[in-house]
Parts: structure tokens; sequence; C-alpha cells
């Protein structure tokens, strides 16, 4: 192995940490859109281009720095991440305004694109082959959903229910400026062998074999099925908030708690996956998968129909599409770390990083791309109509998983017969 076992162990628990830190982050997208409206008087127009301000940075920081990040350090670039997201974190209470949301979330998308590349690319270098490699994948993105359920309740937490707008809420940015501290003391202090990132190559080299790798047919396939399958997850998770508030009429706190379920949902389906994919072929349990979110969205959202607004309401009289809808993560749950493992484990170490950028670029540009869709499907024919329009990326995420499954089939096909 390229470390020691102790050593191994408290790298993992940095990455898992570094992993939900940026859970809780990137995904408070939906309820600081929903806190925007309400406390900063902005409209929803206005709000949907927050995801962009998120991802854009993501998908340009990636791109420019992918190649770059083995001479940087995988630990250094998370230490890096987290330092620039921790002080735009220490600003949001101090300076208040949707200007600073907008720095806030460009800052968290070019950290993340840092973090996520390190994470993505050290996986290769702690792991022995493909099946661990899967686990390991499908346990960190676990925990990063892990991360998003805590962002929900940690920020509800702080939301002032007699008045939802009320500024207190800001508050939450102290605290998480304070998690971000400590996860860089912890990477500090843990090591890591990344000799074996370090392919010699000349920098422009480096950044050349992103395109090169954009022409392989695997991972052309791939990167069809990364884009679809985050335009589908981010239209559902950003705006599920929203989606409560003003089609199920729950409170504007109970909103935010009740989006938690999506991310429970996530985060079982992808610690699940990590033991089914040792048993399961990935491509028949992704279809399945696929197929399954239909189905749901088929049956959840008729559900959410003639919604009447109660002046009392809690769980107990909350409509039965508040916890049903959110359960298509189980679903989706395994889809992205695995197709994410199976391009990786094809391609030797040293081209992770440029791998890893191409695989946040895409999904960076889904996850906008979704966001903006549905805010806009929202403001204009409604939250239930907007979710039925899903549907369209889930048959063409089907078809994008047989076409990976014929490209990796062939891939292994041509490395045996050399």
């Amino acid at each position: 192995m390229p470390s020691t076992a102790a050593n191994r162990r408290r790298m993992i628990a940095a990455m898992i940490l570094t992993y939900m830190m940026f859970g809780i982050l990137l995904n408070s997208v939906g309820t600081v859109i929903l806190q925007a409206i309400q406390g900063f008087g902005i409209s929803k127009n206005e709000a949907s281009v927050l995801e962009a301000f998120k991802d854009l940075p993501i998908a340009v920081v990636s791109f420019l720095t992918a190649a770059l990040m083995p001479r940087l350090g995988y630990r250094r670039a998370m230490m890096l991440g987290l330092s620039i997201v921790g002080v735009a974190c220490a600003l949001m209470p101090v300076l208040s305004s949707f200007w600073m949301t907008k720095v806030l979330f460009i800052a968290t998308g070019a950290s993340f694109a840092l973090a996520k590349v390190s994470v993505y690319s050290s996986i290769g270098l702690l792991t022995e082959g493909k099946q661990a490699h899967a686990s390991l994948t499908s346990i960190i993105e676990g925990w990063f959903m892990v991360g998003v359920l805590a962002g929900y309740w940690v920020f509800a937490w702080f939301i002032n229910p007699q008045s939802p707008g009320d500024p207190v809420w800001l508050h939450v940015y102290w605290l998480l400026a304070a998690l971000a501290a400590a996860i860089v003391i912890l990477l500090a202090s843990s090591r890591m062998d990344e000799s074996a990132a370090r392919d010699g190559h000349a920098a422009g080299e480096s950044f050349l074999d992103m395109f090169r790798l954009i022409a392989q047919p695997l991972v052309a396939a791939f990167l069809v099925s990364a884009f679809l399958y985050v335009l589908i997850e981010q239209s559902v998770g950003t705006w599920l908030p929203t989606f409560n508030r003003e089609i199920l009429h729950l409170p504007t706190k109970m909103s935010v708690q009740a989006a938690s379920i999506f991310a429970v949902s996530l985060a079982l389906g992808r610690l699940a996956a990590g033991v089914a994919l040792r048993r399961v072929p990935w491509h028949w349990l992704l279809s399945v998968c696929v197929i399954a979110m239909a189905m749901l969205v088929l049956l959840a959202l008729p559900l959410a129909r003639d919604v009447q607004p109660h002046e009392d309401m809690n769980w107990m009289r909350a409509p039965l599409a508040a916890y049903v809808f959110p359960l298509i993560g189980l679903f989706m749950a395994p889809i992205y770390p695995a197709i994410n493992s199976v391009v990786l484990s094809s391609l030797p170490k040293s081209r992770h990083a440029a791998m890893t950028g191409l695989i946040v670029v895409f999904s960076a540009l889904g996850g906008t791309t979704g966001s903006f869709i549905t805010g806009q499907l929202f403001a204009r024919i409604g939250g239930g109509t907007a979710f039925y329009l899903s549907l369209l990326p889930m048959a063409l995420l089907l078809l994008a998983i047989a076409m990976l499954k014929r490209q990796s089939g062939r891939a292994e096909r041509e490395v045996a017969a050399t």
C-alpha cells in the first residue's frame, strides 16, 4: 500500500470530512434560495442563478487546474480549498447580502473543484483493484450525502420559525467556518504517498490529456451519463424545499427539514450500493434504478395535487407526497459513484486527475442546467409540472447507461487482447 495503515485511515477520514463539508455547502443552494426569496426579497428568476454561481466556477477551475493538481499535491489542494471556503463562510454573516451569497457560492464552487479532483484522484492511491476502488468511492459519496442531510437540519436549526426571513439564519456560517478550519488541521497532520500520480509529463501535455480523454468512446459515453444524472439530481435537490413550501404548503422550517428525506435516501442508497455492486453487475443495477425513479415520479407527483394549506401543519398532517417523492434518492444513489468508478478504474492512476477534471466539469454543467431549467419552469408552469419533465432526462440516462456498458465492454476486450 502507498502509505501506512494509520496514515491511510487518517487520510480517508480527512477526505470523508472534506466531502461532508462540501456536501453541506453545495446542497444548501435550495435552502439559501428559499431564504433569499424571503429575507432578501428577490424573485425566483433572480434566485435561480445561484446554482450557476456555484457550478460554473466548479467547471472552470476543474478544467484549468485538474491536470496541474498532481504537482500541487492532492492533500495541499484540499487544504487550499477548505481555507478559501472557510474565509467566505466567515464573511457571510458580516456582509449579509445577496451579492455576498453569490460570492460565497463562487468560492464554494472553486474550492470544491480543488477538493473533488483531489479526493477522487486520491482514492486510486489508497486502493488496489476495481472492487476496492468502487467500494471506497461509494462510501465517500455516501458520507457526502450524510453531509447534505446534516446541512438541511443545521440550516433549519438557525431559521427563526416566527420570522423565516430573519437574518439570524446567517449565523450558521460561523459554525461552518470553524468546521473548515478543523478539517484543515486534520489534513495538515496527515500524510499520503502521491508519487504514483506524477507521471512526469509537462504541464501543457497533462492539460492536453483531458482533450485526448474526451476522444475515447468510453469517456464520451461516461460524460453523457454524468451530465444527465447530475441534471436530474440537482433539479430535484435544489428546488425540493421550494416545492415543499409552495406546492405542499409546508412551513418554511419544515420545508427545509422535509427535504432532508431526499438526502437520507441518497446516503442510504450510496452506502448500500457499496455492498450491492460486489454482487450485482453495475449496468443491471443502474438500469433498474432509473426505471424505478421514473415510476416513483409517476406515483408521487399526483399525490401533490390539490393539497390545501393548514395553519397547524405538522409532521402528522403533512401530505403523503412530502414523504414519498424524496424517496427517489434511494434509486438515484448508486448511479453517480458507479459510473465514476467504471471509468476511473479503467484508466492508469496518472490520468485520474485529468479524468476527474472532466467529471467535475460535466457534472457542474449538468447541475447548472438542471437547476436553471427547473427554476424557470417553476416560475412559469408550476412545481408539479416542472418535476414531471424530469422523465425526459431519465429516459436519456437509461440509453446513456446502455452506451456506457457497451463501450466499457469493448475497452475490456481491447485490454485483454493486448
